[in-house]
């Protein structure tokens, strides 16, 4: 049988273009997650796209989809075929999201009332604001989700945010998983080490006294992403399945790009696990070569793709 779910998405930009953030507040079952962006310099239509199709990606494939949006440019386009002038790359994303879902769309007046949109607008302005914001998500304390009860006028007041490791007096605690169904579950997290020219140069040529930079680091990020549990109070220990590292130097921005894959099946996630193997790569390609580069930078870290449990799949680029 399809799963029914309920979105509610926002945009914002300031500027336009501008910095820009987008939201969306997905109602599923017993579940009302949040997932809100932001890009450093974009549209207010582009966020608004880009809210729908962040929204849509946390619903599984085949489902029954209500979007509510007060995005004319968003709505009339996908209801009465407002031509797509610009933002192709994204009105195309957003045909594969909906490709395999039923999507009724649904456009509401923009501060009416409406308590999941209202929250979906905060979100986005808040990421919008925030230059460190990048992407995050997380859940509300309401009970049954808003799906239950498509009907936006008739939907609780209030709905706060409610962090999943801590308890109601406020403790921090390990999220109890065993009531869940053992699953594929992969994970993919990238960083970035800026370097001088000539310590990238000596990287490829195999000349840094430490020894085979990349073939160390290798080592160190598989270790670190099988010894997360240890580092982060309340991960799980997970048996890890595939743990792999990748790295691209780029000669014209002299730097490394780091990208970790790492996989198993379990009750959880292992996004994790995947940061910490790109944050240890990147921290032992920096004790390799301290030595004749003190000024390296490390940045950039973050998710870029998880696959798995009830929240399916995240994408970022």
């Amino acid at each position: 049988m399809a799963n029914n779910a309920t979105i509610y998405t926002d945009g914002a930009c300031s500027g336009n273009p501008g910095p820009g953030g987008w939201a969306a507040v997905v109602a599923s079952g017993e579940v009302t997650a949040w997932h809100a962006g932001r890009e450093d310099r974009t549209t207010n239509n582009r966020m608004e796209l880009l809210a729908a199709i962040r929204g849509l990606g946390q619903t599984e494939p085949g489902s029954n989809v209500v979007l509510y949006s007060d995005s004319q440019y968003l709505v009339n386009t996908m209801t009465k075929g407002w031509q797509r002038k610009v933002n192709q790359d994204l009105w195309e994303t957003l045909d594969r999201a909906v490709t395999g879902r039923r999507v009724r769309w649904e456009w509401v007046r923009g501060h009416d009332g409406d308590h999941w949109n209202e929250e979906a607008d905060r979100l986005a302005r808040a990421a919008s604001l925030d230059p460190a914001w990048g992407e995050r998500s997380g859940f509300f304390s309401e009970g049954p989700a808003a799906a239950a009860n498509p009907d936006p006028v008739s939907k609780p007041a209030g709905p706060q945010l409610q962090l999943s490791h801590l308890d109601e007096h406020g403790n921090a605690r390990m999220v109890d998983v065993s009531g869940k169904a053992d699953t594929a579950r992969d994970a993919e997290a990238r960083a970035t080490i800026h370097m001088q020219p000539e310590t990238l140069r000596l990287i490829q040529q195999g000349g840094i006294e430490k020894g085979d930079v990349f073939t160390v680091a290798q080592i160190a990020g598989i270790m670190g992403a099988k010894k997360t549990s240890d580092l982060i109070p309340m991960c799980h220990p997970l048996p890890l399945s595939n743990v792999q590292l990748e790295f691209t130097p780029d000669v014209a921005r002299s730097c490394v790009e780091i990208r970790a894959t790492v996989r198993t099946i379990g009750k959880t996630g292992v996004e994790m696990e995947a940061l910490t193997a790109a944050s240890m790569a990147a921290l032992t390609i920096y004790d390799m070569c301290k030595a004749v580069d003190r000024s390296m930078q490390i940045g950039g870290l973050r998710v870029t793709y998880k696959a798995g449990g009830k929240s399916g799949v995240f994408q970022q680029e």
